[in-house]
């Protein structure tokens, strides 16, 4: 009996030492949660364009002749009118002198031929003198009349050629490299430089035929402009905003039938001539306004195989993964245009490791805290 009862014994404690106690439940996973957004957002179209002078101006000389003195500085910021080249003058100067010495004979011819004839009238008049002889003096001073008057015209031009042999800048604006150096033989095709004005300059972007008729559509008057919205903005290629915002100028009278795309031209103010012709750039418009848009952070959008789900804290503090339609990009934020409503708690962290049904502990955080604050009104939109 008393080994029956130690057996006994034994056996209970083996059974009580295997039995472990149950371990306790795991802690819910603390998941940070954003509430959706709702506002009004500008949604902004894109292009890409080059920025070109407002009016650029070719210098090409009005004579033939040797350089002889480069005199603006290269890259400089020159006025209309400012010489930028000068002609070796020599050869012009002495044309001058020899056109003004013609024009002094020309103009002792006239002077003689007017006393012959006054001399005449009375001659002729008393029949001293042949008809014939009076008609010859009147035609006399016709021709040194005409002379006169050629000879004026070849100082003029003279005095323009030689006038011409400083090369001067027809408007203000940044005159860029010479490509005509000291001692160069240039002539009227030669192109000595370009003088560009860069204040205001010009953006040139192209639309799609597509983006023209919808721009098109939503005037509201029929003279109108036509084409994208009138405010534009200027992105670098460094990224940066340009500060100052732009109007469309010019919008092509037709569509490029190689590329279905027609041509936009908007001016922006350049301060300081910052701006240069040739720079890359990109221009663009806000071309509609969502109302009331749900928004919520692109990080909290988790893509799979061409779906968007969002994790979503309920009521009742469990995961429900919803599958979401999206809308365009609104810098860090997103629109979402089915499958979520205001009110609504997204998850902004770990949805990958959470399953639906799931409780979680969630922690509210600012817009601003989630790194994802409404767009300012330059966001970029269109997706």
């Amino acid at each position: 009996m008393k080994t029956r009862a130690l057996v006994a014994l034994a056996s209970t404690l083996l059974i009580a030492a295997c039995r472990k106690a149950a371990a306790p439940a795991p802690p819910s996973p603390a998941v940070q949660v954003i509430d959706v957004v709702q506002k009004d957002v500008p949604i902004y179209q894109e292009w890409t364009g080059s920025l070109d002078g407002f009016v650029n101006a070719d210098i090409r000389p009005q004579v033939q002749g040797y350089v002889v003195k480069l005199v603006y500085r290269e890259g400089s910021y020159v006025k209309a009118g400012d010489v930028l080249f000068e002609i070796d003058p020599r050869q012009f100067r002495a044309l001058a002198v020899q056109s003004k010495g013609n024009l002094g004979r020309s103009v002792a011819a006239l002077n003689k031929a007017r006393l012959d004839v006054a001399r005449d009238r009375q001659l002729v008049a008393s029949s001293a003198i042949p008809q014939q002889q009076f008609d010859n003096d009147l035609a006399a001073l016709r021709e040194a009349e005409g002379t006169a008057i050629s000879a004026r015209g070849s100082v003029a031009d003279a005095q323009l050629n030689q006038g011409w042999t400083r090369v001067t800048s027809p408007i203000a604006g940044v005159a860029g490299i010479a490509k005509a150096q000291v001692g160069d033989l240039v002539t009227t095709q030669t192109l000595m430089t370009t003088v560009s004005q860069v204040d205001p300059i010009k953006a040139n972007f192209n639309i799609s035929e597509r983006e023209y008729l919808r721009r098109a559509g939503r005037k509201s008057s029929a003279g109108a402009e036509q084409g994208p919205e009138s405010e534009l903005e200027l992105i670098l290629d460094d990224g940066s905003v340009y500060p100052h915002r732009g109007t469309v100028i010019v919008t092509d009278r037709q569509v490029d039938v190689r590329t279905g795309t027609m041509a936009v031209q908007g001016s922006f103010a350049n301060p300081g001539n910052i701006l240069r012709p040739g720079q890359y750039a990109k221009v663009r418009a806000a071309v509609e306004t969502r109302k009331s848009a749900l928004l919520v952070p692109q990080r909290a959008v988790n893509e799979l195989q061409g779906t968007y789900q969002v994790g979503v804290v309920g009521a009742d503090g469990k995961v429900d993964v919803r599958v979401v339609q999206m809308g365009p990009q609104i810098d860090t934020l997103w629109i979402v245009e089915k499958g979520l409503s205001l009110g609504d708690k997204v998850i902004l962290s770990d949805l990958a490791r959470l399953r639906p049904g799931m409780p979680v502990r969630a922690t509210s955080v600012s817009t601003d805290a989630s790194g994802a604050a409404p767009p300012p009104a330059s966001a970029l939109g269109e997706r």
